[in-house]
């Protein structure tokens, strides 16, 4: 056990930066974006509506409260 445990987080910390820092700009690019799956908004290819309050309501019909694409 450490006798300074903010200074052994901020070494970690440290190494940890300068091990992704000698990485590649390809491998850090690859890893900087987290992929998350939406329920519905990625299980269709396209989809288009005639108005914004079109969209708007299939939003409310159709996608999880917690995507936020609620109205307040």
């Amino acid at each position: 056990m450490s006798a300074d445990p903010e200074g052994a987080a901020r070494r970690q910390w440290l190494e940890d930066f300068e091990a992704a820092a000698r990485r590649p700009l390809d491998v850090r690019m690859k890893y900087a974006f987290i992929h998350t799956y939406k329920p519905v908004l990625d299980d269709g290819a396209f989809r288009a509506f005639e108005t914004m309050a079109d969209y708007r309501t299939w939003c409310e019909r159709n996608l999880p409260s917690w995507l936020g694409y609620g109205r307040f």
